[in-house]
């Protein structure tokens, strides 16, 4: 039956073992090694998997956010554009959100493992090759197969976070983890920016894609997608973990007509949109938008960006603790004000920005607006999680994907409304401001879905048919 509307599954406090007892898939962990069933101290090994997934978010985002540090001096090489950028930057968005589902499906099925493994060594190839790029078409092309490769890369780590954490544990963990992700995004425009002016845009490029494969090879070596299996778990952390329901490989179908009726998907499915188009906005155009909106010199932009991506980590990290502390007290109400709140705060500090003068001020108010979006990540993490039951993989996929449309919308916005008021003779701010507007009405879009949130299983819905 379904939970009453102020409390949800992960609001439970319980331990580990009491987890365990109500949980349907729950099943007997036998004990793997006498030495190991005798040890009076439980093992740690589920932050160390933690960590390796951290450094997986950051180098993800690293070779994600560079394309946008390097939209100049791509466009002036290329003589691409304002409009013409739009579709390249499309391209990946499109495939990323098409490959979204299928790759989740595919983690749920084969096992995290094998699938992280497969992502992380494409993307860093079409990274690299991003860098041998010699027109818009063959950039199209390449960012297509670079969005397909990286597809499915939070699906599965998500449902290794689904077996590897118990509920309670769950906000820290995502909270670190996408703060790992977003210090990625933020050392990317710095970084990029001098590495451009030291070896060019496609050398780069070839920095950036050298890194995953090492990230591959030794996650591969290492991990195990059920704790159990893990040679570093002894008895003590795997009663405390308990048995997640994503913690075996899944083969029996999607209920897709109870997803399809579930509120829950398409309140976060639409939060993640809105969240995707406030997102890419920083990710692709904040710091050509300081360049020539505001006239700040190439380093200093992607100094500004990097700040404003700092400040978005820092968000994700501070709103993993808060989302703990939600947990343990119960209660979906807190949940939806910690949503909603956040959103509307975020618009509250864009538009503050858009009424400075200064650059840097600006550029701060834009980082405690992203503070405030990326507090609410862990909580969408979470609720993803929480009501995805043995499908994490695929659904967490679908409402992920979502965001593609949000984040293709602005890419596409900013290209249009910038290219279309440059014809108009219009230039600096005025030419580039009127996005920042739009954003700020997206925003308040989002605080009213959080506030209006409902938490229901797909599971739940299955016992009420």
């Amino acid at each position: 039956m379904p939970q009453p509307l102020d409390s949800d599954a992960s609001d439970n406090p319980a331990t580990g073992r009491d987890q365990q007892e109500h949980n349907p898939y729950a099943v007997e962990w036998p004990v793997h090694d006498a030495a190991i069933s005798a040890s009076s101290t439980m093992t740690k090994a589920r932050f160390k998997v933690l960590g390796v997934l951290c450094l997986l978010s950051g180098i993800l985002y690293l070779d994600r956010i560079c394309m946008g540090a390097a939209v100049t001096a791509i466009r002036a090489d290329l003589k691409i554009s304002f409009f013409a950028t739009t579709f390249y930057a499309m391209a990946f968005t499109l495939a990323y959100g098409l490959f979204e589902i299928p790759t989740g499906r595919w983690g749920d099925r084969l096992g995290a493992r094998r699938v992280l493994t497969r992502i992380s060594l494409w993307w860093s190839v079409f990274t690299a090759l991003t860098g041998a790029c010699t027109g818009l078409w063959s950039l199209v092309v390449v960012r297509f197969l670079f969005g397909a490769g990286e597809a499915g890369a939070f699906p599965n780590v998500a449902r290794v976070m689904s077996s590897w954490f118990p509920d309670h544990e769950r906000g820290r963990a995502t909270g670190i983890l996408l703060a790992a992700s977003q210090i990625g995004g933020a050392a990317a425009p710095f970084l990029a920016a001098v590495l451009i002016q030291a070896i060019g845009w496609r050398w780069t490029f070839v920095a950036f894609g050298s890194v995953g494969a090492v990230w591959a090879a030794g996650f591969y070596l290492w991990f195990r997608d059920d704790p159990l299996d893990h040679s570093a778990v002894n008895a003590l952390e795997a009663e405390y973990i308990g048995r997640g329901a994503s913690a075996g490989t899944v083969h029996s179908p999607i209920p897709w007509k109870l997803v399809a009726a579930n509120p829950s998907i398409w309140f976060l499915s639409l939060i993640m949109a809105c969240g995707s188009f406030n997102s890419y906005i920083y990710f692709s155009w904040f710091q050509t938008y300081l360049g020539e909106g505001r006239n700040v010199g190439a380093v200093d932009a992607g100094l500004m960006t990097s700040l404003v991506l700092a400040f978005a980590a820092a968000g994700t990290f501070t709103g993993g603790f808060f989302l703990d502390l939600i947990t343990r007290q119960g209660g979906i109400s807190r949940k939806r004000l910690l949503g909603g709140s956040s959103f509307f705060l975020a618009s509250a500090m864009l538009g503050c920005g858009m009424m400075a003068e200064t650059p840097w001020l600006t550029a701060l108010f834009a980082a405690f607006s992203c503070f405030a979006t990326q507090a609410t990540q862990p909580l969408w993490w979470s609720c993803s999680i929480g009501i995805s039951g043995k499908h994490v993989g695929a659904l967490f996929g679908l409402m992920n994907s979502v965001g593609v449309f949000g984040a293709m919308s602005s890419q596409f916005m900013v290209g249009a409304i910038v290219h279309w008021l440059g014809k108009l003779n219009y230039s600096g701010r005025v030419q580039w401001d009127p996005i920042f507007y739009i954003n700020m009405g997206v925003l308040v879009v989002a605080g009213l879905l959080w506030s209006a949130f409902v938490f229901k299983t797909v599971e739940e819905r299955d016992a009420d048919h």
